[in-house]
């Protein structure tokens, strides 16, 4: 039987190093807005907004109303137990886990991620090589609920998939090579600062389209795409 499958992004407003940047403006949209639109353009699985139960984060759960994404709110510090009650109250059993700070993601990773999580049978499925900022990752409810219950540390909690990721022992984790045309680790499409915000806002200044593909950000970064497959 498969499992059914979500998306959850986590976003909110009070980022240490670039507070409210989930509602600067790339490209004539908020970074929240480019976020929720790539996960949800696929219709690879249901998306969420799991942000705080703080008061400022209201307005992020206006903006993804507005474009039809469901919202969960939840503690603003204990991110891996917001994600675990987040999958409850939708009933997900295996989630792909966006962050609210990468307005790059690639619009097809999740579908890939979620079909190697069912082949495999695994716990947890990441890709490495895409550029910094347009990954996603993959994990079942039943290892977040474990790590949950197993980990008390700050961290682990803040992060999510370290605990899985960390405890191979304990969990089938399963690490993939991206699309060979898609591998440049170098290329940052994050915004975690300032500076990161500016040169994302002048990449898709350069690719020119209200919805660039990840290889149309690459290119516009200055790195040229192969034609090759993985």
């Amino acid at each position: 039987m498969r499992r059914r499958a979500g998306i959850i992004l986590q976003a909110r407003l009070g980022s240490s190093r670039l507070p409210g940047k989930a509602l600067a403006t790339i490209a004539g949209q908020t970074i929240l807005e480019h976020c929720l639109r790539r996960l949800m353009f696929p219709g690879v699985a249901p998306v969420v907004l799991a942000t705080t139960d703080r008061s400022e984060d209201q307005a992020l759960v206006d903006v993804a109303e507005r474009l039809g994404a469901a919202v969960f709110r939840g503690d603003a510090s204990d991110v891996l137990g917001r994600f675990v009650a987040a999958a409850a109250a939708f009933g997900f059993e295996s989630i792909v886990r966006a962050t609210g700070d990468n307005p790059g993601t690639d619009i097809e990773a999740p579908g890939r991620l979620l079909s190697a999580l069912r082949a495999a049978e695994a716990d947890y499925v990441h890709e490495q090589g895409l550029p910094y900022g347009a990954a996603v990752e993959a994990v079942t409810r039943d290892a977040l609920i474990r790590a949950a219950h197993e980990t008390t540390q700050p961290d682990d909690r803040e992060h999510v998939t370290i605990y899985v990721r960390r405890n191979t022992h304990l969990f089938h984790v399963l690490e993939l090579l991206a699309p060979a045309p898609l591998r440049r680790p170098g290329v940052r499409l994050t915004v975690d600062t300032a500076e990161d915000l500016a040169r994302v806002r002048a990449i898709f200044e350069r690719a020119g389209s209200d919805m660039p593909s990840l290889r149309q950000l690459i290119e516009a970064a200055g790195h040229p795409v192969r034609s090759e497959v993985a």
